[in-house]
């Protein structure tokens, strides 16, 4: 029988436990490198991972993200592989799966320090390529995207030390941005102008002396943290879509499935990541971004809004439960958009455990973390259209277990839901 994962902790799942949420592991080894705030708890996967059997057992997470499961279930000494359709999470995951030599970490420290001493050397700034990533202004001002600029040149022509050290730039590229982080999703800093109204800028930019300090103690996180969390076994992120696995992986045998979709909340993760995809040359132009986001589930962003509004519904694709056309009929009728965004989301969804199906050995057990959501009123029990999708595959001990309170919102919670292959 599996056991109950929260059933006799004290915490009651009404609160927002910080410890269940991406914010328990931000400064956690290389599971914290960089940020991407929907990122789920790694507490929450090592509980999982714990009764899991290392001789037996093979780990698949189809929404890779920042490669959670993946690496905490390589450093346990469980197998694990991971897909994402994200090129810069693909090549994250996989550069948080490698094995560090000490050598390495040396490596970088000295690769870092020898680009410190360049970048203090430097008599005049503006020539450096920087991205054309949209209002770049909101991002960082002139003087900063400068150093900015420069910087990144230097680290990216280093050839023996250049994937740790794009980690240091990014984690200083986001720290000395406008980009606040102080909610769930990405926003901009604000200050008082001295009308109420406020800017989008903060007191007082950093320096050269300020973006060297910030760097320094960058690469020497990133270095200690390369020793930490050494992968004891298999881990690999594939580049692949989640709605055709079979496409993506190698293996059709996995034994267990721990993830976390992406929520039904129109929340992109390519507005997230783009500071982080422009500048490392995962995306050139806003175009890309928003093909990119359509290609992923539950993607509104850019040109993908467009294509939201003119999609229409498979009507073969019947999701499997009951009252699912009226919940979207009554979104629909405040918002059409959103109505066609939840009908896409599950129909997607739907494709994806039928293609997860064809990729599990019998008897595989999966772990879904997932939220529900509100639209207009409207309540979207996520958690439980989930344990109908894998109802009508025909697993066995389908159950939902609510985890935490998400937002100060009091109908917002996180569940996990659980179901077994036969066999």
């Amino acid at each position: 029988m599996t056991r109950d994962l929260f059933g006799d902790r004290a915490t009651s799942p009404h609160r927002q436990r910080r410890e269940l949420t991406f914010k328990a592991h931000i400064k956690q080894s290389r599971h914290g490198w960089l940020r991407l705030t929907p990122a789920y708890s790694l507490h929450l996967v090592q509980e999982v991972v714990a009764d899991f059997d290392p001789a037996r057992d093979f780990v698949l997470d189809p929404f890779s993200g920042t490669a959670t499961t993946t690496l905490a279930s390589a450093a346990a000494g469980i197998r694990a592989h991971s897909v994402d359709i994200n090129p810069f999470l693909v090549w994250l995951g996989n550069l948080k799966m490698t094995e560090f030599a000490p050598d390495d970490a040396a490596l970088v420290r000295s690769e870092g320090q020898r680009i410190i001493r360049a970048l203090k050397g430097r008599k005049t700034w503006g020539s450096a390529w920087t991205p054309d990533l949209h209002q770049i202004e909101k991002w960082w001002d002139p003087p900063v995207l400068a150093v900015l600029a420069q910087l990144y040149e230097y680290v990216d022509k280093s050839e023996s030390a250049r994937d740790l050290l794009r980690i240091a730039f990014c984690k200083v590229m986001i720290e000395v941005s406008h980009a606040s982080f102080g909610h769930q999703s990405m926003s901009f800093k604000r200050r008082d102008s001295g009308d109420g109204m406020g800017v989008l800028f903060p007191q007082a930019a950093p320096n050269v002396a300020d973006v060297c300090g910030r760097f320094t103690e960058a690469v020497e996180r990133v270095a200690q943290d390369s020793q930490q969390d050494q992968p004891t076994a298999e881990g690999r992120v594939f580049r692949g879509d989640s709605r055709r696995l079979c496409e993506a992986l190698p293996r059709a045998d996995y034994t267990r499935v721990v993830t976390s979709p992406p929520y039904p909340n129109r929340m992109s993760y390519i507005r997230e990541l783009r500071p982080y995809m422009y500048w490392l040359g995962f995306l050139s132009n806003g175009r890309q971004a928003g093909e990119l986001d359509w290609e992923a589930i539950g993607g509104t962003w850019g040109c993908a809004t467009s294509n939201l509004a003119k999609w229409k519904p498979n009507p073969g694709a019947v999701v499997p439960f009951d009252g699912f056309a009226e919940v979207v009929a009554r979104i629909a009728a405040d918002h059409p958009l959103l109505g066609n965004y939840v009908a896409r989301y599950f129909e997607d969804m739907r494709l994806h455990t039928k293609s997860l199906d064809a990729v599990l050995a019998p008897g595989a057990e999966v772990y879904y973390v997932v939220g529900n959501s509100k639209f207009y009123g409207t309540m979207l029990h996520v958690e439980d259209i989930f344990a109908a999708l894998f109802a009508a595959l025909g697993y066995e001990r389908v159950a939902v277990e609510k985890i935490r309170k998400r937002s100060s919102k009091k109908e917002l919670f996180e569940f996990l839901v659980r179901a077994r292959k036969p066999g």
